[in-house]
């Protein structure tokens, strides 16, 4: 079997953006609420007239571009989604049509905030069987479309965007200690508490029991994050980024802590783009290597957790 790798990265927000003041304005919040409880400062929000697979073709083809690739060359397209309302055509199949692409295989995955992780994974097994050779792997959700705008406790953490990620076949990079690609995956759930984050009803509405989502991240996670890099032959040490589910700043914060990754760069996006499920873990890793936070090569721990109460994290080389 051929290794994987991720070779280049894009990301896209829709131009509105809405601060916790303007947030004062429609429900009982404040900017010192907002922020001492969340860490949220700002989030983009998208109108009726820019669609989740809009937001998503704008992600991929920057991440074509960045990787010299035309979108013809691609032949799977995976799209992590917890917010597509039609269940056909998918996220995916728009995105191909967007783009132009020829016939790839089209897949969404909804796995909610996990969704990247989870499809990177996928297309990382996919491309170690030899059923594609280029795939094109995007988050993409409009959280600003199933908000309950009522609720002070769940709309001032939600925002719009995508991310995406090149994946390509790297016949002289197979997952060794230290070398490039795409690590082994650690993955899993907790069906039982399934309920703690819930889409549901019609319109669909985002729900979800804070505290016992905060306990079960903080508590739980990080060791599951160690083994993670374990599985992937390093320590928390060596780590140059962590990039978490950008959930809520006061479970990034301790979660990466007690991860030990003293010498990482911690991914803290949520704070200008709020929470936007499947696509803030790749938004966040194409903003760091944007600015040049990372340098290509090192090791990164991505690692995506909430609705399900599901997880799913491996460590990859930055592009």
């Amino acid at each position: 079997m051929t290794g994987s790798r991720v070779v280049a990265l894009g990301h896209y927000q829709p131009a509105k953006v809405l601060t916790n003041d303007d947030l004062a304005a429609i429900v009982d919040t404040s900017d010192e609420w907002i922020t001492s409880r969340v860490g949220i400062k700002t989030r983009h929000v998208g109108g009726p007239d820019e669609p989740v697979d809009e937001l998503a073709a704008h992600a991929g083809a920057k991440a074509l571009a960045a990787a010299g690739l035309q979108p013809s060359d691609i032949d799977l397209v995976l799209v992590a989604t917890s917010t597509a309302i039609d269940r056909s055509p998918s996220m995916s199949a728009r995105v191909a049509a967007r783009l132009g692409m020829g016939s790839p295989a089209v897949m969404d995955i909804n796995v909610v905030c996990s969704g990247f992780t989870h499809a990177l994974a996928v297309a990382d097994h996919t491309i170690r069987a030899g059923a594609a050779t280029r795939a094109l792997v995007i988050g993409a959700d409009k959280m600003g479309d199933i908000a309950d705008w009522t609720d002070r406790t769940t709309c001032v953490l939600l925002g719009d965007g995508a991310g995406a990620a090149v994946v390509t076949a790297d016949p002289s990079a197979p997952d060794t200690p230290g070398g490039p690609g795409i690590g082994p995956v650690l993955w899993g759930s907790v069906p039982e508490m399934g309920n703690a984050v819930r889409i549901e009803g019609t319109p669909p509405r985002f729900a979800q029991e804070g505290q016992s989502v905060y306990r079960w991240a903080t508590t739980q996670l990080p060791p599951i994050a160690r083994k993670v890099c374990e599985k992937a032959g390093i320590t928390p040490e060596d780590l140059a980024a962590v990039v978490l589910h950008q959930a809520n700043l006061r479970i990034i914060e301790p979660v990466a802590r007690k991860i030990g990754a003293v010498n990482a760069v911690i991914a803290r996006d949520v704070v200008d783009s709020g929470n936007t499920s499947a696509a803030s873990i790749p938004m966040a890793l194409s903003k760091l290597v944007e600015r040049g936070e990372i340098a290509s090569g090192a090791p990164v721990l991505l690692f995506g957790f909430g609705g399900n109460l599901s997880y799913a994290g491996q460590v990859i080389r930055c592009p």
